[in-house]
């Protein structure tokens, strides 16, 4: 993988506000207009994102990719919540994506955080180190097909018990 990134001549960095409207658009490419219908969408709404563990791939300046992670809290417990993850299409299962996650959750142990979870497709995720939580312990804001629940610790042991509302941060 390294060696298809390395020909691409990318850098990876963390999101700047400057990068906003070109993560807008990438997202818009990826998800259209129902990803504002999306539970993940009422949970993003009501917690920002954290853009010093969010990050993009870029080449030639251009941001070509990007994952956010929003800190929030699935009952008590603090946890971040992944996504979007998109890449442009002309960059997609060249790397990027799975590079980005990651880079993201590097940032995120480094930063004390002790787990991610996220919505989204098991055999994508599932590869990667991320687990199909419990049926019924995660309550999103909407509905959610709960089999696509899934976590990532990045401590040994931190989601185990986990379950709750996902709400914001105190």
């Amino acid at each position: 993988m390294l060696s298809i990134l390395q020909d691409l001549d990318l850098v990876f960095e963390a999101e700047q506000f400057a990068h906003a409207d070109t993560i807008e658009a990438i997202n818009a490419e990826a998800f259209g207009p129902g990803r504002f219908t999306r539970a993940a969408e009422r949970v993003r709404e009501a917690s920002a994102h954290d853009r010093t563990l969010s990050r993009v791939a870029m080449i030639r300046g251009e941001v070509v990719g990007s994952v956010r992670l929003t800190p929030v809290r699935i009952g008590d417990a603090p946890v971040l919540m992944l996504g979007p993850l998109a890449v442009r299409p002309a960059f997609k299962k060249r790397g990027i994506g799975r590079m980005l996650l990651s880079l993201s959750a590097d940032a995120a142990r480094e930063a004390g955080e002790t787990a991610i979870f996220l919505v989204g497709d098991r055999a994508y995720y599932t590869p990667l180190g991320y687990v199909p939580l419990p049926i019924g312990s995660v309550i999103m804001p909407g509905p959610v097909d709960q089999a696509r629940i899934l976590g990532l610790e990045l401590i040994p042991g931190a989601l185990h018990g986990v379950s709750g509302a996902v709400l914001p941060r105190r």
